[in-house]
């Protein structure tokens, strides 16, 4: 796997332990940093620590992390915990996993987020393939297939066949952008069951031009949530680039990480650098698509510099200008810089900023 900041002149001894590093933050009860914790009857959970409960997005990361760094214990706890507390097995949304539950176990809404089925599909797959299958919930293979089964073809799916775009909630009738992940769609299909291969295939061709769409022609920027058309939904229905919307730019560099760069979201990547090169971070915004600053500032600012960097995975350094290749590489340089987030916000910004030192030190493996 291409290792970008050992070619940004860091050392393999260096990038090591900052991966090393970056686990500890997360995942060491030792660590006052952390945010896995180990719960009873041997589960555990990530909590999102600004708003003090677990949720389908950070369980699923955490599972993603832990089968990236072989921890196949940390993976099984934090599943289990999922599958015995999230799972829903009865109503309109059984199959699928309650978005947010309370540390303690008790669920908090009666409905999913899909950006954490397709993370855990993902995960499972990839459980699959380092460490083998097991019995019951931990047949993973079975599980991910389950998953994915509900969500095509269940009265309340999550992606609609007639554009194979992924929805916010189930039967939405808007998209999330950063809930496009083509390069899943991708394995997805090598990994479901015979009669659904085609849909995935489709569903990751129709991803990528979705985010051409999305992403504004010259900012680069792609808005919270969005119409299938690719425009934002309103300023105060979520209409500009705020938290979620930074995950776009992270998951055009591992696409093109896994499955090669393309000329149109390698143009998006260059152009989401471009427009915070030399833009402190203190004083990162929320902003309309089109780059204009709005009163609010970034909620996540380490997270965004995190997905900033990653992007720099999908730009062709071969086909730019020398001035453009120095703000791809201080893109990277400045996160390599940042520390990871301390305090009430870590979650979010941390999960974003350990992706990224996963892909950009070609650890973020596609299995």
């Amino acid at each position: 796997m291409r290792n970008l900041f050992e070619e940004t002149g860091y050392k393999k001894f260096e990038i090591e332990n900052k991966v090393i590093k970056c686990w500890n933050e997360i995942f060491d009860q030792k660590n006052p940093n952390h945010f896995y914790f180990e719960d009873k009857n041997e589960t555990g959970y990530m909590e999102d620590t600004g708003n003090d409960d677990a949720r389908t997005e950070g369980m699923s990361y955490g599972m993603m992390m832990a089968v990236q760094m072989n921890r196949k214990d940390i993976f099984d706890r934090i599943w289990k915990w999922a599958r015995t507390n999230m799972y829903m097995d009865k109503g309109p949304n059984a199959g699928y996993f309650c978005w947010s539950n309370s540390t303690d176990g008790k669920k908090n809404a009666e409905g999913p987020a899909p950006d954490g089925e397709e993370y855990f599909a993902m995960a499972l797959f990839f459980a699959a393939k380092k460490w083998g299958t097991g019995d019951g919930i931990f047949n993973y293979v079975k599980e991910a297939r389950e998953i994915l089964h509900t969500a095509i073809h269940s009265k309340n799916k999550m992606w609609f066949e007639e554009n194979h775009h992924i929805r916010f909630v189930p039967n939405c009738p808007f998209t999330d952008p950063s809930y496009h992940l083509p390069h899943f769609y991708e394995l997805f299909a090598e990994n479901v069951e015979a009669e659904d291969k085609k849909f995935w295939k489709e569903a990751a061709k129709a991803s990528r031009k979705y985010l051409v769409k999305a992403c504004h022609p010259e900012t680069g920027l792609a808005a919270e949530y969005a119409t299938d058309s690719g425009m934002p939904l309103p300023v105060d229905k979520h209409g500009t680039f705020f938290s979620d919307s930074y995950r776009v730019a992270a998951n055009i560099g591992l696409d093109a990480l896994w499955f090669g760069k393309t000329k149109e979201l390698g143009k998006i990547a260059l152009n989401i650098i471009k427009f915070f090169d030399g833009k402190k971070t203190e004083e990162l915004k929320d902003y309309l698509i089109d780059g204009t600053e709005r009163k609010k500032l970034a909620r996540h600012p380490i997270g965004l510099i995190a997905t900033i960097a990653e992007a720099a995975l999908a730009v062709d350094m071969d086909s730019i200008s020398p001035a453009e290749k120095k703000m791809v590489i201080r893109a990277v340089k400045r996160f390599w810089e940042t520390p990871m987030r301390t305090g009430r916000r870590r979650y979010y910004d941390n999960c974003l900023y350990f992706f990224a030192v996963l892909a950009l030190s070609g650890k973020y493996e596609k299995l």
